[in-house]
């Protein structure tokens, strides 16, 4: 099993946790076969003990990934310790801990609006408001969100509003004088063993709180453990019993008011402190797949991580799955049923591109070869300019890929996945590539600290002395934010 931060978490085998391998099997079945999933990685862990773990090839356990929005349940955890050491009160006026820029907020309802109204998504804006936030004040968006006045009364209504988990964020770095992650690695990440994490910050020296942490898997299973165990970990308590509690019950309503939307959508089950509540048990999530599961009436957590649009058809297979799988005793003679999983979980591989490991012509007119974006601009990915093909040693080749000026070399062999592991200021990728025809070569470009594929087909054609064909560049899913894939399609660099 997986160690990290040199300590690993407790391992059973499924069935002696009471956990039936076969529908653990069919929960895999569920992801791998659905067109619009691409899972990453999984961690299931029942009675405290890891029953089952893997991560699709290229994915790897010590690799830490963008969470997008679960980055905002650590933010969550930050808040509680700070409420633990006296420094966070949940009924203060949330201006209370910005008083240099207090005078200056003068909406009444700004005022009145909690430190527990911005932890429960309850500001009483009725949307997000991130982007005006930025509008109104790039330099500090806590001023920015304190001077736009909300349309309701502060806790009386849900939205899921970016500012809220910020300001949160930012009152903690604040009374705490250190940073999320610094304040994190001190107080909880030691304790529970986590890995070395790091966050994206806006401004610099300030965490974002509400999105941009990268972690492991691992990372996640621990914090969702954690919470099911009520703030206790290995018989020292880490977050008060009463900030949890809090944390992972429903304050604000946030369904639709049918009965169809309660009875299937598990984001209209309420919200707790930057935790949402499911039609079992309550999860942190982030955006395209990425999943801290906890299952108390099971006594189960699971951690995954994946690339999709469709995140409900994700839990819809674990209810659907997993929660039959559950026991309430050890089973007996299941040893060939968890021997066979294991296996399966250490195999687990994505699918590499369907194509030929050579051109049918031969590697003469593909070596060399520089392509131009089809139409004068790539849409998808407007900073990619040029894309060159270069033979590397043996069967080997390399895609040279052009943007700002600036060349990053993605080495491949044909028939699999080739890790790039990049260096200052160029992300870790895997490729693969293969020929689909003599003038066509089709490549999937993994950034492997992002949940982010992009794919690429390079098609050969009459141009000029210096271009020898077109390229075209689809995201499977499109990055929130446009970033350029040299500088940000990976966690901060020192």
């Amino acid at each position: 099993m997986t160690t990290h931060a040199g300590r690993a978490l407790p391992t059973s085998t499924p069935a002696a946790e009471g956990v039936d391998a076969r529908g653990v099997h069919a929960f895999l079945d569920a992801l791998e076969a659905a067109p619009g999933i691409d899972p990453h990685s999984v961690m299931l862990l029942r009675n405290g003990r890891l029953v089952a773990e893997g991560w699709w090839a290229p994915r790897t356990a010590d690799r830490p990934q963008l969470l997008y929005s679960l980055s905002k349940s650590f933010t969550s955890a930050a808040a509680g310790l700070a409420a633990a050491d006296g420094l966070l009160d949940l009924d203060a006026p949330v201006v209370s801990y910005f008083p240099r820029f207090a005078a200056e907020v003068t909406d009444p309802r700004s005022r009145s609006m909690l430190v527990r109204h911005i932890a429960a998504m309850a500001s009483g804006h009725e949307s997000d408001t991130w982007q005006r936030a930025l509008d109104a004040d790039r330099a500090e968006p806590v001023r920015g969100f304190l001077s736009l006045p909300p349309e309701r009364e502060p806790g009386t209504v849900f939205a899921y509003n970016q500012s809220c988990t910020y300001t949160l964020g930012a009152i903690v770095q604040q009374v705490t004088g250190q940073s999320l992650t610094g304040y994190l690695r001190e107080r909880l990440f030691g304790p529970l063993g986590i890995a070395e994490t790091v966050w994206e910050q806006y401004p610099a020296g300030r965490d974002l709180g509400f999105s941009g942490m990268y972690a492991t898997t691992d990372a996640v299973a621990r914090l969702g453990q954690l919470h099911l165990q009520g703030g206790v970990w290995e018989g020292r308590r880490l977050l008060p019993a009463a900030w949890v509690a809090e944390a992972t019950r429903a304050h604000v309503p946030n369904g639709d008011g049918t009965a169809e939307g309660a009875a299937t959508s598990d984001w209209q089950q309420g919200y707790g402190f930057q935790f949402w509540m499911s039609r079992h048990g309550f999860r942190g999530d982030g955006a395209y797949g990425q999943y801290c599961v906890v299952l108390p009436e099971y006594n189960a957590v699971l951690a995954l991580t994946s690339q999709t649009l469709d995140m409900q058809e994700v839990l819809d297979a674990a209810w659907r799955h997993l929660l039959p799988a559950f026991g309430d005793a050890p089973l007996p003679d299941r040893e060939k049923d968890d021997e066979s999983l294991r296996l399966r979980m250490s195999r687990l591989a994505l699918p590499g591109v369907a194509g030929a490991a050579a051109p049918p012509a031969g590697a003469g007119e593909w070596a060399g070869a520089r392509f131009a974006p089809a139409g004068g601009t790539c849409d998808e990915q407007p900073t990619l300019t040029l894309v060159g093909l270069r033979r590397g040693d043996g069967t080997d080749w390399a895609l040279d890929l052009t943007e700002g000026g600036q060349t990053f070399t993605l080495g491949f062999a044909p028939g699999g996945w080739t890790t790039t592991e990049g260096g200052a200021g160029t992300p870790p990728c895997a490729v693969s590539a293969g020929w689909t025809d003599r003038d066509t070569l089709t490549a999937t470009v993994r950034f492997l600290e992002t949940p982010h594929s992009l794919d690429l087909r390079c098609e050969l054609s009459e141009q000029s002395e210096l271009l020898t064909g077109t390229f075209t560049a689809a995201w499977r899913t499109r990055p929130l934010h446009p970033r350029p894939l040299l500088h940000r399609m990976h966690g901060p660099r020192p």
